[in-house]
């Protein structure tokens, strides 16, 4: 189940591209956009990182960092990375918690064949470590846009 607006983000730590972690307590008194794509290198999955990367200047004068999450392992994560030239942090979550505890890892279906995966959705975590908004369901095109003009408001 998908945290509410107003709960506490699940705290996490993360593999990330590039090697090392990122993790939800390294981002305290900031703003957090924690963005779930279903797969590194599909063609949606890389039209959305693009567009938080092409706006990551905007998201940093609010005073928001940006991280990227799927269930790929790292080594997928740096070649998406270097192939695109992206700008943001992309973490792994193999073993399905984070993806679990955020509610965004269920059963999906495609051409009328159902599977387990991400449901692309993104969170954006206030300053004081809470779930300000969440879409759902979401559609690529504008997205990041919308999600910073919440970042500014928020």
């Amino acid at each position: 189940m998908v945290p509410g607006i107003g709960a506490k983000a699940p705290a996490f730590t993360l593999p990330r591209d590039g090697g090392g972690n990122v993790s939800l307590s390294g981002f305290k008194g900031r703003k957090l956009v924690l963005y779930f794509y279903p797969k590194a290198d599909t063609p949606g999955c890389t039209q959305e990182a693009i567009a938080f990367g092409a706006l990551k200047r905007d998201f940093s004068r609010a005073e928001t960092d940006i991280v990227g999450v799927s269930a790929d392992p790292v080594k997928a994560q740096d070649k998406f990375r270097d192939k695109h030239d992206l700008k943001v942090v992309l973490a792994s979550d193999e073993t399905k918690k984070m993806l679990t505890a955020y509610g965004v890892w269920g059963e999906k279906s495609m051409y009328g064949r159902k599977f387990m995966g991400v449901r692309r959705t993104t969170f954006l975590i206030g300053r004081d470590g809470r779930i300000g908004r969440i879409w759902e369901n979401v559609k690529v095109p504008g997205h990041a846009e919308a999600v910073l003009e919440a970042a500014k408001a928020l």
